[in-house]
């Protein structure tokens, strides 16, 4: 099979076409192709001097066995084939393609000659155009000067003239490339420009691929739009265009019909006009045409994912965990008796809370954030439960009643601080970090865990250093890796007896680093699971989900740090957090 190009093989649009003819045939055909392609160079000036040693060398090249199709990509390349048919393969089937039905000689085909072509409205182009974007005044046609460009010059020309009197059209098919950039950079408001082709300008220089386009849409200062969909994909606007995806699925069916050996004469196809019109979202955008405008059906393709497609699931569960909290905050005001149980029961939500965000969501982050807002929002209701009682008393005691507010509006602000971060995770902003003191999480923890164990029956002891353990941290993202770690040191010693239930949380300073320790007096690890404890949906529990390590190995690892596990001697085991000590 020999496939003829017109004026070279990279040159838009005709290189996209036989691009798409080629896996079409890939698909289509029962056979293996041996595919051959050439170039028509001589199509670029309108020299036809050299076509008389191209056919010979076409002729040496194939004599001893003629192809059983040639398929002729353009309207240079149909006319070669046309002019030397008698000489060059004069039985061999063809097939014209690429090429608008004006350009294709019919009364030059034989019988051994089919066609699939196109046809162009450049009148319907523009009035598209037009309608998307009525402001538009001037147009500037961007041509280049080869042969074949310049019959399409005249063609347009004489297909816009009902336009005259709406539009103002420049021409840029007798300038130089780099003169034609100039102009497209300088065009006055409520311009446009549409781009026709490019394979040689009126300097002589030859332009393949998309190299023109692409520096054009650099430079210009209106939207571009054109006629072939092989240009489409970053540099133009859209609209009606011709499809290389639809020819060459035609192209594809009519060669496998002659290669089965119907006659080519005998099919028919109709021209092919434009298809759907198709639009790039990100040049709607730019150039401000909404899309009320465009035609109806029209297709739109780069559009960018909004925050609801992209996170969905996340900010459902965001609501939903809101909706949750307010809705237990509601509740629990309205309770005044068994302050200690209530306390107790606060904390078992939290756990509880967190569990069921891990199971709707499974992200590492989002699990955390559903510890984090649960811990300002508890001690809000265990505050507010105290200042109930305390204004109950017989002699209330209005100083004690003051720190409570402050107590509950400072918890209040921490839970809108940990809102407003929530809003910077969604856009993947990086935690917050400030020099803090590792002790005082570490003690603020165990004074919020407190509650939790004593209804657990466990001695929750801390040892923290002397001297101030200085980091660069987010101090409610290392309270909950604190929390998630003695949590799980009280739920390994959910079997032991009371008397042997003891979780130590220590500090102290090694070398350059805080060192933050939890031990407990459990079963500890098994030595074989030791190294998994940390990666997601691994767990021990009967009802975990194994996510709680996870977030805590990844807020760590965010902060620089490291965590590991290790089995105690005497039984148990311990949870090692080491963070890098801050200049400060």
């Amino acid at each position: 099979m020999l496939i003829i190009h017109s004026v070279g093989r990279e040159f838009r649009p005709w290189n996209e076409y036989a691009k798409q003819i080629r896996e079409e045939l890939d698909k289509q055909s029962p056979w293996p192709l041996d595919v051959r392609e050439h170039a028509l160079e001589t199509a670029r000036s309108g020299n036809l001097n050299p076509e008389v040693t191209f056919v010979e060398y076409l002729e040496v090249l194939y004599a001893n066995r003629a192809p059983d199709l040639i398929v002729a990509i353009g309207a240079p390349a149909a006319a070669f084939i046309q002019r030397h048919r008698d000489q060059l393969f004069p039985t061999a089937p063809v097939l014209f393609t690429a090429i608008d039905q004006r350009r294709l000689d019919s009364k030059g085909l034989t019988q051994e000659d089919a066609a699939v072509a196109t046809t162009l409205d450049f009148r319907v182009l523009f009035e598209s155009f037009l309608q998307i974007s009525p402001d538009t005044k001037i147009v500037a046609v961007v041509n280049g000067h080869s042969p074949n460009e310049l019959f399409w010059r005249g063609e347009i020309e004489r297909e816009l003239r009902p336009l005259e009197n709406r539009i103002e059209i420049r021409w840029y098919d007798n300038l130089s490339f780099q003169d034609i950039l100039k102009q497209a950079a300088s065009l006055p408001p409520h311009s446009a420009i549409f781009w026709n082709t490019m394979v040689v300008d009126a300097a002589g220089t030859v332009y393949q691929g998309d190299r023109a386009l692409t520096t054009l849409y650099a430079t210009a200062n209106a939207p571009i739009f054109t006629h072939d969909d092989a240009f489409f994909g970053r540099e133009v606007i859209g609209g009606p265009m011709l499809s290389a995806l639809v020819l060459s699925k035609e192209v594809g069916a009519v060669a496998v019909r002659i290669l089965r050996g119907e006659k080519p004469d005998s099919i028919k196809v109709e021209p092919l006009g434009f298809a759907v019109p198709k639009y790039d979202w990100r040049e709607l955008q730019r150039w401000g045409i909404s899309e009320s405008r465009l035609p109806p059906g029209s297709q739109i393709y780069f559009r960018e994912p909004t925050a609801w497609s992209e996170y969905k699931g996340q900010i459902l569960a965001v609501f939903a965990l809101l909706l949750s909290q307010a809705v237990m905050i509601s509740g629990l005001l309205f309770e005044h008796n068994r302050r200690r149980v209530a306390e107790v029961q606060a904390r078992q939500r939290m756990s509880e809370l967190a569990r069921v965000n891990r199971f709707s969501t499974a992200g590492e982050l989002t699990a955390s954030i559903s510890h984090e807002i649960n811990q300002p929002l508890s001690a809000i209701q265990t505050n507010a439960e105290t200042l109930d009682l305390v204004l109950k008393s017989p002699s209330p005691d209005m100083n004690e009643a003051k720190e409570i507010v402050a107590d509950i509006r400072r918890d209040q602000e921490r839970a809108s601080e940990v809102i407003r971060r929530l809003r910077s995770l969604l856009n993947k902003a990086p935690f917050e970090l400030r020099d803090i003191d590792l002790n005082e999480i570490a003690r603020e923890t165990a004074t919020f865990l407190s509650g939790l164990a004593l209804a657990r029956q466990v001695d929750l002891r801390i040892a923290i250093s002397p001297t101030p353990l200085p980091i660069r941290g987010d101090p409610i993202q290392l309270q909950q890796v604190i929390l998630n770690l003695v949590v799980n040191a009280m739920d390994a010693m959910s079997g032991a007896t009371s008397a042997a239930r003891n979780v130590t949380i220590s500090a102290a300073r090694v070398k350059d680093f805080a060192e933050l320790s939890i031990s407990d007096t459990g079963s500890g690890i098994s030595n074989d699971k030791i190294e998994d404890v940390f990666e997601p949906f691994f767990t021990t529990k009967d009802t975990g989900m194994g996510i709680g390590l996870s977030i805590a190995r990844t807020i760590v690892e965010a902060h620089n740090g490291q965590i590991w596990a290790e089995n105690r001697a005497v039984g148990g085991a311990f949870f090692f957090i080491r963070l890098p000590l801050s200049q400060a």
